[in-house]
């Protein structure tokens, strides 16, 4: 449990030290980009709406996502919501440490709030990880140190990435058993046409060993991440995990408050509540009408929470689970952003706020790098 801690002005010149000495680190450990991956409703596909459409009109599709994602933008500002100013400043800072360039770049994925949503997103974001890879210099593919990506995710981005890890991570069987209990989200029923093409070229580059995927180190930092699925340690180089969290009043210090009491969530005083509650359990079924992609949900809900016990959500909300069972959580007891529940989104959307970010990159630096700052 990390002691209470306090933003920094990104005005300020200590902000632009903080981020330069962590990109030094970064640059020397050869980060080649970082991904900023939002949750949960920040996405331009809530109601999966243009998933569908996609397999009819991908570009009509791709312009409506994009102004979509800035409207999303505009609204939520950085309320839980990685912004291109959060992006820029991210970059230019780290970028001036490392004496190059970092690419930091936005990954959007669908947001819905289900398992096929987390899934797809999975599915896209190693295509624009092996697309990076192939697009790497050979010098950088394959000199003494492997390059890294770093994987920076909110809330359920951190489920969208266990996905990742244990697609790029499992044996052929496991990787298998997903794209099959998948399979009519991406093939249609009556004839062998796969209308979302980029699952199929997913599914056939992971069984490629000497794909230039395969030399990248994958480091996964997790913010207010809902605990939920599995993680596969061989799918990931480092696994990092910060929880806006107060020890409760009674109980382990790790654990979040149980019961949950409303005159303290309006204020969030116990840390984030939206981690604590969106565990498994709490997903949101997509649209029955697109029966395809439900009879994929409802499949990937048999083989992804099979293990889970079949109990209420307010029993499993009794347990008061933080702590994901890999990696290293970093517990923290940030300053409490003031304002009303738009604004703090139940504790949840402090961590996507450019005041932050020394924070988050020096914690990085030193725990995935070794670095001192």
């Amino acid at each position: 449990m990390l002691p209470r801690v306090y933003p920094t002005d990104p005005s300020s010149a200590e902000f632009d030290e903080v981020l330069a000495a962590a990109g030094e680190s970064f640059g020397k450990s050869q980060v080649v980009a970082v991904y900023c991956v939002h949750g949960t409703f920040a996405g331009n596909d809530v109601l999966g709406l243009l998933t569908e459409l996609a397999r009819f009109a991908p570009g009509l599709t791709d312009a409506l996502g994009r102004l979509g994602k800035k409207t999303v933008n505009a609204i939520a500002g950085e309320s839980g919501n990685y912004t291109p100013e959060y992006v820029a400043t991210f970059e230019a800072g780290i970028s001036a440490g490392a004496g190059h360039t970092i690419p930091v770049r936005m990954f959007n994925w669908s947001s819905q709030n289900n398992h096929v949503g987390r899934a797809d997103g999975a599915v896209r974001l190693i295509d624009e990880l092996a697309r990076m890879a192939a697009d790497l210099p050979e010098d950088r593919l394959l000199g003494a140190q492997p390059p890294r990506v770093v994987l920076w995710g909110h809330s359920h981005a951190a489920n969208v990435f266990a996905l990742a890890t244990n697609l790029l991570g499992s044996d052929t069987q496991t990787r298998d058993d997903f794209f099959h209990a998948s399979r009519s989200f991406f093939r249609p029923w009556l004839w062998g046409k796969v209308d979302l093409p980029m699952w199929d070229s997913v599914q056939q580059l992971l069984d490629e060993k000497d794909h230039p995927l395969r030399r990248l180190m994958v480091d996964v930092v997790t913010f207010g991440g809902p605990v939920r699925y599995g993680w596969e340690t061989d799918g990931y180089a480092n696994l990092l995990h910060f929880i806006h969290h107060r020890p409760p009043l009674q109980g382990e210090e790790y654990q979040a408050p149980v019961p949950i009491e409303p005159s303290r969530v309006v204020s969030a005083i116990d840390g984030d509540y939206t981690q604590q509650i969106g565990i498994a359990g709490t997903n949101l079924a997509p649209n029955p009408l697109a029966l395809r992609t439900f009879l994929a949900d409802w499949r990937l809900d048999s083989l992804l929470e099979k293990d889970v016990p079949k109990e209420t959500i307010l029993k499993r909300l009794r347990y008061g689970t933080r702590v994901p069972d890999e990696g290293t959580t970093l517990l923290i007891d940030y300053e409490r952003d003031e304002g009303g529940i738009q604004y703090h989104l139940l504790g949840h959307a402090l961590y996507t706020r450019r005041k932050w970010l020394p924070l988050h990159c020096r914690e990085v630096a030193a725990r995935l790098y070794g670095a001192s700052i």
